[in-house]
């Protein structure tokens, strides 16, 4: 620092930035609110002002994408496995991969707690996602060649799933919905079919299982079947269709009864085995949260 002079004292977060300009103004002020820069010794405030008398000490910290892929105890349910595959029953509330704003506490950090080989395969072997409130099985592969398997599977929509779903309204007794989906425009946490930003192809098949009320609001109990994977697709599909899932708010659904989330369930998993070319299928039990919204609704058609 070139002067002691009161006029040359600084903020530290300011004077860090044009010691270590590699390091973002933020990351640098992150560092100084969990007490990883001392001053003389002390632990530095960010609008703290020093000088050129001043001796700083900053022990750097990896960025929480660095550290991402830490193996990590993390509760969820395996299914099955075999040497090639992992059937995992994800619970909701549990991220699938991390990402901003979830570097930690995710499944892929559970996989590789529980299956330390996964840390050789890309992105742990996760090949598809549910979405951190929706529960439900996904296939995880152990291996790279199982891995392009799967992928290819999905590429060719010989992978199955199928979902359970509680919407608003009374939904048609079935059909289809093709619209494309992309990120939205105005909101970037959500997707969107009206204002998409690089749409792609999406479908959805639905049927209607049955309808009733709820809190004296119609819900229609639905099963959907994907061909595609979009981000969000069964939640912004059936919004565009004018039924949003109940929970869902995000998308407009409403919380109504005792649904708390998205009353989304992952609840069948179909795929062609890599070792014996032979058909696999897996089926999940709706989770207690949503069986007790399924028990508040008074249903009138089953």
């Amino acid at each position: 620092m070139p002067s002691s002079h009161d006029d040359d004292r600084r903020a530290l977060d300011k004077v860090l930035a044009a010691l270590i300009p590699e390091h973002s103004r933020s990351r640098l002020q992150g560092w100084i609110e969990q007490g990883h820069v001392l001053v003389n010794g002390v632990p530095g405030k960010i609008r703290q002002n020093v000088g050129a008398d001043d001796l700083l000490l900053v022990t750097m910290q990896l960025a929480p994408e660095q550290t991402a892929f830490t193996p990590e105890p993390v509760d969820f349910m395996v299914v099955a496995d075999s040497a090639d595959w992992i059937v995992v029953n994800k619970p909701a509330g549990l991220v699938t991969h991390p990402g901003a704003g979830n570097w930690s506490g995710t499944l892929l950090n559970g996989l590789l707690y529980r299956y330390p080989e996964l840390a050789h395969v890309p992105r742990a072997g996760i090949v598809h996602r549910l979405d951190k409130d929706t529960d439900g099985l996904l296939v995880v592969a152990r291996n790279e060649a199982a891995q392009t398997h799967f992928v290819r599977q999905l590429q060719a929509r010989t992978m199955g799933r199928e979902y359970e779903a509680l919407v608003m309204g009374h939904s048609p007794a079935s059909g289809s919905v093709t619209l494309p989906i992309g990120r939205d425009r105005h909101v970037p946490v959500r997707m969107s079919t009206v204002t998409p930003i690089a749409a792609k192809e999406a479908i959805t098949h639905y049927e209607r299982l049955a309808f009733g009320y709820i809190d004296e609001a119609p819900v229609s109990h639905v099963q959907c079947r994907l061909e595609t994977g979009r981000t969000h697709q069964i939640r912004v599909h059936m919004h565009a269709l004018g039924h949003p899932l109940l929970g869902d708010t995000l998308y407009n659904g409403k919380l109504l009864g005792p649904a708390q989330r998205q009353m989304l369930h992952a609840r069948r998993l179909t795929f062609i085995d890599p070792a014996t070319d032979q058909p696999r299928s897996f089926d999940a039990a709706r989770p207690d949260d949503m069986e007790r919204v399924m028990a508040a609704i008074e249903w009138t058609s089953k």
